[in-house]
């Protein structure tokens, strides 16, 4: 008989901007290779990742992940200096570049990640094209995910 791996819970995503979304109108989204160093393909792997401050931003033609935090391992190597909040290069190719860079010059629009994700074996960031949200947009939102949350508890209890 073949062994079976065992399901892990979640174990595709690494980290996601709840932040993110609810201060944003997401328009497109990008997904992105991220150029790494061991340590932090390590630390990924133990789930310390955080992309609450995070931002993207474009120089020279290239995309750079900023404010990310990979938290290193307590059993990292001894002799790299380990630094968590490194600017990290985004793995695109031309055409997606052009549309985000043609996209952030925009009046209102920016880049944010949305979530770190395994894919394979490699470590993929979903980006995306964002445009503000206003403190009503923000209320409205809530209002409706409350609703929808109240829709989905009154349903339930009339099916039982």
């Amino acid at each position: 008989m073949s062994k079976q791996k065992k399901p892990q819970a979640n174990s595709g995503t690494i980290a996601l901007n709840k932040k993110a979304k609810h201060d944003y109108f997401v328009e497109e989204r990008f997904e992105a290779g991220l150029a790494l160093t061991g340590w932090e393909v390590k630390s990924l792997r133990a789930g310390k990742a955080q992309l609450v401050d995070s931002y993207v931003v474009f120089k020279n033609g290239e995309a750079f992940l900023f404010g990310a935090h990979i938290t290193p391992l307590l059993s990292a190597s001894t002799h790299v200096i380990a630094d968590p909040i490194r600017t990290r290069k985004l793995l695109l190719n031309a055409r997606e570049l052009e549309k985000l860079i043609s996209g952030v010059q925009q009046k209102g629009y920016s880049c944010v990640p949305m979530a770190l994700y395994w894919k394979k074996h490699l470590v993929k960031c979903e980006i995306a094209l964002v445009r503000g949200k206003k403190d009503f947009d923000k209320r409205e939102t809530e209002k409706e995910r409350d609703w929808a949350r109240e829709k989905a508890r009154i349903v339930r209890e009339n099916h039982r």
